[in-house]
């Protein structure tokens, strides 16, 4: 069947790494037991249904290599299960006292789905949330791609050495956990910058994302713009986001999460009930915040205190109203592009993976719908992945992606700024000077090997484009700050400590516990002569992609 287009759907599913064995309970680590709780499970959950009742579909996710590392440790796993035992009981609770409330239909909601997700995290999948997603990779449904090392700003790197190993660590990484090497790569912000595309094939990448421009601004331009993938003087084929796709979703004036009828994502429990009822769930410190139990709708422009109650019945009509919507709309614009350019489009829609039910409750279940609608009555629009996209089309024009990044404004303002600048005299500092000391220590002592490794451990969580950004926004920046100084502070410790020839075991084992991400690292990819080596059959071949003209389209 010749399609009249196809599209991708890219969830991006990244959290910094964020683990406090030192003390009970830390603010941050919510980050991950929200993101579990209110989005990977349900998504999960989303596709199990799917499978079961026959519905194909196509996803591509990411699963960032520092997320990677927090799924599958057993002090968080821990964690996050009592969080979940938690909140059970107290919507349980609730869903008995509000029985004869208008809140009764949106409690029993929030106990039901909470059952649910518990009975699935710990029972159905046993805590293993990456097996779960690598059953689903191994059908074909899904196409797990892997990010840098710690999720950080390439362009902003001060050496090829940096972006090299941060590019490399994260394909060990994801290769650990999933069982194979990695043929596409989420680019940290979508930022690129000419020439990364080369240290990126080092590592057998095949495919990345750009932002739209990354495409439209190149050398030369995209004669197709976001439409189809182009290929890069690195034999890479690079993807651009769709601005239309995402306007549907993201707009914070016309995009379905804001629609009055879904659920409030700024009216919680946590502040809503009796302190009495709600104490069980709240950190040792007693101080309350959000749960993530929600009993009120966006109703409109309203103060939170006047918001109505929240009816699931009739958020889930709306979504599944909201993904035929954003189906028949796919479909008219494949059949325009095709018209217009010649060939069957290739639209792109990339979104951050939280914003599927943690920022948007219903979001699983518009994806769901929409897969739905889409086995039902669009049919030729195929629904695919980059990897099985390229199997079926192999001519895409060859060209320089440009300087872009998805950041506000389209390049690296957000990143660098008067709140976060200073950061980067030190992180370049750090990143020479690892470089020097990959190349001092051909032979280091057992007790030496382990400081290296500590130390670029240290330098890559120190690089997280997570902290500037934080530092951006305005909250939680002083957990930001700290998180940079901290692990500058821990490397120049420790390369202190190398230069003088007085490693401390104590202290380098008190950071291997603290900061116990990539047990795998080896420092010496930061070594210049370093030689990746990366499988048989995972590198793209340089015969793969073929010039028909120049400046023209190859296949």
């Amino acid at each position: 069947m010749r399609f009249t287009g196809y599209l991708s759907l890219v969830l991006h599913a990244h959290l910094p790494f964020v683990r406090h064995p030192e003390y009970p309970d830390f603010l941050e680590e919510d980050w991950l037991y929200e993101a579990i709780v209110e989005c990977y499970v349900p998504l999960l959950l989303t596709m199990e249904r799917l499978r079961r009742d026959d519905v194909p579909f196509r996803l591509t996710m990411s699963l960032t290599p520092p997320l990677c590392e927090l799924l599958a440790d057993p002090l968080l796993q821990d964690r996050c299960l009592l969080r979940l035992h938690r909140l059970v009981e107290l919507a349980q609770h609730e869903a008995h006292l509000q029985r004869s409330t208008p809140f009764a239909e949106a409690a029993q909601d929030a106990a039901t789905t909470l059952v649910e997700v518990r009975d699935y995290y710990e029972d159905h999948c046993r805590r293993d949330l990456l097996g779960a997603f690598r059953r689903f990779a191994d059908d074909g449904s899904l196409c797990l791609i892997t990010c840098s090392a710690t999720h950080a700003m390439l362009p902003l790197c001060a050496t090829d050495e940096s972006r090299r190993a941060q590019i490399e660590m994260g394909a060990r990484v994801y290769a650990r956990h999933l069982g194979r090497r990695p043929k596409g790569m989420w680019l940290p912000e979508c930022a690129f910058a000419p020439g990364l595309d080369a240290v990126v094939a080092q590592s057998g990448i095949r495919f990345f994302f750009l932002e739209t421009h990354g495409l439209t601004r190149g050398f030369p331009p995209a004669r197709l713009g976001p439409s189809r993938p182009v290929v890069t003087p690195a034999n890479t084929l690079a993807f651009a986001r769709d601005p239309e796709c995402s306007h549907q979703v993201w707009s914070s004036e016309q995009g379905y999460p804001g629609d009055p009828w879904y659920r409030e994502f700024y009216r919680d429990l946590g502040y809503d009930l009796p302190y009495d009822r709600v104490k069980r769930t709240l950190h040792s410190d007693g101080i309350r915040r959000n749960i993530g139990v929600k009993y009120h709708r966006i109703t409109g422009k309203v103060p939170l205190g006047n918001k109505e109650p929240y009816i699931p019945s009739r958020a889930h009509k709306r979504a599944a109203e909201h993904a035929a919507h954003f189906m028949a709309n796919r479909h008219s614009q494949a059949l325009r592009l095709k018209t217009t350019l010649g060939v069957p489009p290739h639209t792109v829609a990339p979104y951050d993976a939280e914003l599927f039910g943690h920022w948007w409750y219903e979001g699983p279940l518009f994806l769901e719908q929409m897969f739905r609608v889409a086995h039902l009555f669009y049919k030729d629009v195929q629904i695919t992945t980059p990897e099985e996209y390229l199997h079926g089309e192999t001519t895409h024009q060859r060209t320089i992606p440009a300087l872009s990044s998805w950041g506000a404004n389209g390049y690296f303002q957000v990143w660098v700024n008067k709140t976060n600048q200073w950061i980067y005299p030190y992180l370049h500092q750090c990143e020479e000077r690892m470089v020097s000391l990959a190349q001092l220590f051909s032979n280091p002592t057992p007790l030496q090997r382990r400081a290296l490794n500590q130390a670029a451990r240290e330098l890559m969580l120190a690089q997280s484009s997570d902290w500037a950004f934080i530092m951006n926004s305005g909250t939680m920046v002083e957990y930001a700050e700290r998180r940079t100084r901290e692990h500058i502070y821990r490397f120049q410790t420790l390369a202190d400590a190398l230069d003088h020839h007085h490693v401390d075991p104590a202290f380098v084992c008190e950071l291997e516990w603290k900061d116990s991400i990539f047990p795998d690292m080896d420092y010496l990819l930061y070594h210049p002569k370093e030689v990746l080596h990366v499988g048989a059959g995972s590198a793209v071949t340089t015969g793969e992609w073929l010039v028909d003209e120049p400046g023209s389209f190859v296949g």
